[in-house]
């Protein structure tokens, strides 16, 4: 039998961007033992996965003694194949002192030296990050099937049946970053066009994006503008979004939630590109962007505020 861990401690979209090697490695090899590490957070977006057998958790605010826990246990479950997707040094060392008998990464990785079999990852070329992701183990599998996947449970699915409505729309109009997100304005006249249709709108996000939340609704009439941000959970928000008329995001995490649940979404793509290979892959898709900027993309991960200083990416965005 097959022990198998995989290793993403980064983002929530980088998580669920590595979903489609868990179905694909089950299907291969179906009695294996599939491990996943992700840092604390994020372990609630795979808790479900049937295809799972353990959710390891990198506490990334104790990083030394995490650290230190993590490698004893890793060591101590003797992993065949160890398959590390995040490209630094934390996970490098993990990989590196595991003890598995194959080690697969990215060339990027500090310690990729150390790997058996180490591959490339270019951002910008257009090449999708589940691509990206599914090279590493082309040679262990010929299913290579790119659909990312959640398993919101039934607790989840209760909990957001009081919102269930026979028309609805999700929109998630925060960002960590100022020049990934579109601005209110953008938001406001895709209410007021949504609103038309007497369609509940719901707004969706964390406790953090509460406010802006807030603010986006305190500018509209429409008493069908409810504001859950803060009060649903990752895989809530993933489930209120499955069967929603459409889903409206940024280049964030709620696109890949969209993503996840192969629901209808059409995502805003500001500063940066859908080159970089993180849009969307629901079967029905849109990307909102202003093309032919000479400007745009402007970084990989967003800034604070626009260097050009006129956010011509977000504010010339057509609905």
């Amino acid at each position: 039998m097959q022990k198998i861990l995989i290793i993403q401690t980064a983002f929530i979209g980088d998580v669920i961007l590595a979903t489609p090697l868990i179905g694909n490695i089950k299907i291969e090899f179906p009695e294996a033992k599939i491990d996943f590490l992700v840092k604390n957070g994020n372990q609630s977006l795979l808790k479900n996965d049937p295809n799972l057998n353990e959710i390891l958790v990198f506490d990334k605010k104790n990083k030394v003694a995490s650290l230190l826990e993590l490698l004893k246990k890793i060591r101590a479950k003797k992993y065949d194949i160890i398959i590390n997707l995040h490209r630094f040094a934390s996970s490098g060392i993990l990989t590196f002192l595991s003890g598995a008998k194959q080690k697969l990464g990215f060339k990027k990785n500090p310690f990729s030296f150390t790997y058996s079999q180490s591959f490339p990852h270019e951002i910008g070329n257009g090449k999708h990050e589940v691509d990206r992701n599914l090279e590493l183990i082309k040679h262990l599998t010929s299913s290579l099937n790119r659909k990312p996947k959640l398993y919101p449970s039934i607790e989840d699915f209760e909990a957001i049946k009081t919102y269930q409505r026979e028309n609805y729309y999700c929109l998630a109009p925060a960002s960590v970053w100022f020049t990934k997100q579109a601005p209110k304005e953008i938001w406001l006249k895709l209410i007021a066009k949504l609103s038309a249709e007497n369609s509940t709108i719901y707004l969706l996000g964390g406790p953090d994006d509460r406010g802006l939340c807030e603010e986006i609704k305190a500018k509209t009439t429409d008493e069908k503008v409810i504001n859950l941000a803060g009060k649903l959970s990752l895989m809530q928000s993933a489930a209120l979004m499955k069967n929603g008329k459409r889903n409206f995001v940024n280049d964030s995490g709620p696109l890949h939630l969209a993503s996840a649940m192969n629901a209808p979404v059409s995502a805003f793509f500001c500063s940066t590109s859908p080159l970089f290979g993180f849009g969307p892959l629901s079967d029905d898709s849109e990307i909102i962007e202003v093309e032919n900027l000479a400007c745009r993309p402007c970084g990989l991960h967003g800034h604070k505020e626009c260097p050009m200083g006129n956010f011509r990416c977000g504010n010339e965005l057509k609905i």
